[in-house]
């Protein structure tokens, strides 16, 4: 979403574009809300004197053993109902690649280099600290590259309500773009033994999926059984089940048919992104996030190398891997900021994205099972919350500075509270044309 028309980098959004991006927006707001729910619910119960309770409720297992689905309530939340957060993901993918910004490389360009970077730095930084370290593991190198979207547009929606449009679009389209390389990750570096014929019978379910959606005879009868036959095949091919997320996502028609006001793709993900921030990933949370978070547990953290290459790659490598390879882009494009807007901006939005939650620990769960699977976890949580200070620090001081700049060039202004972002874009750039 981010664009660099007339060699400007976050230049101003179409009218469509804003439309969207409001309705993600309002959408993950409340999944953050929701997410730090869960989290919250599962600290206080995991650090209470009823913590027997929650490992017995997370370990209890149940499903037929015949399909290799006999999981825990644990398993079930992680390779089950994130299935449905990957769905959504793939919905978004599909939109973006067929009808949205990256669909053209001079506006897809921008968002790509720079979820690369703010992948790849965060890499070599765990892999530099885990390697001059004596008791390091390279197993969790994928753990710091992944960005939790709802969480960072929480923070952005408290402390960034002047922030333009287009720095908020470029940090949405960047965490797309970010999710279909942490989708790459899982299915390349975390699938052991490979069974093809379940394998093929997963991706023959996705087919028919696809082709009856295309042709519009997809009803729920004919989708749910199919769509949960592909998740179980899938799970046991060996391949991550929520790959068949993904994929499904992914078949869905992302352009209107004739007589259509929307393409069954917007659709379905306006349908069921709620479900996917307001019910499938808290519930993760809430059977993921439990760990002992005494003082000893915080030690233990910042004394393993894998816990500090996790706070490191977060803290440190997102945002300095995102700032580059957007200036690298600028540099090589001869592009330049668009009118008013700072490297502190790219800064600031680059520390927000260090917020690593969701798929980072869904990462940590493959990388370690068991052992140090809490000092990851610790190192998640804690990673998340300094990025988070961190970048609402950096944002408010540039929140303030666009909220003095309307100010400055006597625009009427709404009432902070109740106007919208597109409403302050249409505020800021009728500033800009009377300057």
């Amino acid at each position: 979403m981010a664009t660099a028309r007339s060699g400007r980098l976050f230049s101003r959004l179409t009218p469509s574009t804003e439309r969207t991006l409001a309705d993600v927006l309002r959408t993950e707001r409340a999944g953050g809300v929701f997410l730090l729910i869960g989290t919250v619910v599962a600290l206080a119960w995991a650090n209470s004197p009823l913590d027997a309770s929650y490992e017995t409720l997370r370990d209890f297992e149940f499903g037929p053993e015949a399909w290799h689905l006999h999981l825990s309530v644990g398993e079930w939340a992680q390779d089950g109902l994130l299935a449905i957060f990957f769905f959504v993901v793939g919905l978004e993918l599909k939109r973006e690649i067929v009808a949205g910004e990256l669909r053209r490389p001079s506006t897809a360009i921008v968002p790509i280099v720079a979820a690369i970077g703010g992948m790849a730095v965060p890499a070599l930084v765990y892999v530099g600290v885990n390697l001059v370290q004596t008791g390091g593991s390279l197993g969790g190198w994928a753990v710091p590259t992944a960005t939790d979207i709802a969480f960072a547009v929480a923070v952005l929606a408290v402390v960034g309500r002047w922030l333009p449009n287009a720095l908020r679009a470029f940090l949405l389209t960047l965490a797309v773009v970010d999710d279909l390389l942490a989708i790459i990750i899982i299915a390349v570096f975390f699938t052991a033994d490979v069974h093809f014929l379940w394998l093929i019978a997963a991706a023959a379910c996705i087919v028919v999926f696809g082709l009856l959606a295309r042709r519009g005879m997809l009803r729920w009868y004919l989708g749910f059984p199919l769509a949960v036959a592909s998740w179980a095949f899938m799970h046991v091919s060996g391949v991550h089940a929520t790959i068949a997320g993904v994929a499904l996502g992914m078949s869905v028609p992302a352009i209107a048919r004739v007589g259509q006001r929307r393409s069954d793709a917007e659709r379905w993900e306006h349908r069921w992104r709620p479900i996917s921030a307001g019910v499938a990933v808290p519930i993760f949370a809430l059977f993921a996030a439990g760990i002992d978070v005494s003082a000893s547990a915080i030690a233990r953290a910042f004394g393993d190398p894998v816990a500090q290459g996790v706070i490191l790659g977060l803290v440190l490598g997102k945002p300095l891997g995102i700032l580059m390879a957007t200036f690298l882009v600028a540099r090589f494009t001869k592009a330049q900021l668009d009118r008013g807007l700072s490297w502190w901006d790219v800064l600031g939005m680059g520390s927000i994205a260090g917020i690593g939650f969701t798929v980072s620990l869904l990462i940590g769960e493959l990388s370690f099972r068991g052992a140090r699977g809490d000092e990851v976890k610790m190192a998640v949580l804690l990673a998340s919350l300094i990025a988070a200070a961190l970048g609402s620090l950096l944002l408010i001081w540039r929140d303030r500075f666009y909220r003095g700049v309307y100010i400055n060039r006597s625009t009427p202004i709404p009432d902070n509270r109740l106007a919208s972002a597109a409403e302050l874009e249409r505020q800021r750039a009728k500033a800009q044309g009377e300057g």
